[in-house]
């Protein structure tokens, strides 16, 4: 019965979100085929024409954001004037992110095959690096299942799949993508050690296309952890980041705080 009612309202709500989701991986797919003929040097370069787009697309709003910090800091204005001022930057502000989150979504069937064709290629050239004290060499290619899965955390939503489905290498796709904006990714794990393992495990392809990838870990001292958090991306604890967050909120000086600009 309770098979019937769902083939008679279509399926559950997992399944709708993962059919209106096909039709990008079909578009994946397609890129990733067309990117069989570009060379290394060539998908490198695409890091720097998303971002490109991505600074060309939100352009006028960060001018028009400078212009009004360097009024607040300059000008002698009446409380009117500067309320307004106020007023106008956080809606820029909210501008500015959904500006950025459409070029986002607009670049990710290209962005996604880029990483999939780094994958292949770190594997087709039998790349050897060293992860959780050990030599390994590069074997995954996302297959349509962690595409799908990538999607689906770049939505917001949760992606639940089973041990052994690729996790570690489904975070790549969206993490890529996001960090292309260049306010800095981070990625929360459970502990000390699958922070360090799965920033060291996806390095090769975060360093292929131009990228920085760092982790935090217990006890780094202040110096260290600013430095990480200037990464593109940042593995580590929510324990880490949230004290980390406690912290830069007490600090007298700004020059004090460890995390970027959330």
């Amino acid at each position: 019965m309770l098979k019937f009612i769902s083939k008679l309202f279509g399926g559950s709500k997992s399944e709708k979100d993962v059919k209106l989701i096909r039709p990008l991986v079909v578009e994946i797919n397609n890129y990733y085929e067309q990117f069989n003929s570009l060379s290394d040097d060539e998908i490198k370069a695409k890091t720097t024409e998303f971002r490109t787009l991505i600074f060309e697309n939100k352009q006028s709003l960060e001018d028009e954001k400078s212009s009004i910090l360097s009024k607040l800091k300059t000008e002698k204005l009446n409380a009117d004037q500067t309320a307004d001022l106020s007023e106008r930057l956080k809606t820029i502000e909210k501008e500015l992110f959904a500006t950025v989150q459409e070029t986002l979504d607009d670049i990710l069937p290209e962005a996604f095959a880029v990483v999939k064709q780094v994958c292949r290629r770190l594997k087709e050239q039998g790349y050897s690096y060293e992860y959780a004290g050990n030599r390994y060499q590069w074997d995954m290619v996302p297959y349509d299942v962690q595409l799908i899965g990538g999607v689906v955390i770049h939505q917001g939503k949760i992606s639940e799949m089973s041990t052994g489905e690729g996790k570690t290498l489904v975070a790549v796709l969206p993490v890529y993508l996001n960090a292309l904006a260049g306010k800095g990714v981070h990625i929360v794990t459970v502990n000390d050690y699958l922070a360090k393992r799965d920033c060291d495990w996806n390095r090769p392809v975060y360093e292929f296309l131009g990228l920085t990838c760092e982790a935090i870990q217990s006890n780094m001292p202040p110096d260290a952890r600013k430095r990480i958090y200037n990464s593109d991306i940042t593995y580590g604890t929510n324990n880490e980041f949230g004290f980390d967050y406690l912290r830069d909120n007490m600090v007298t000086d700004p020059e004090d705080m460890v995390q970027r600009e959330h």
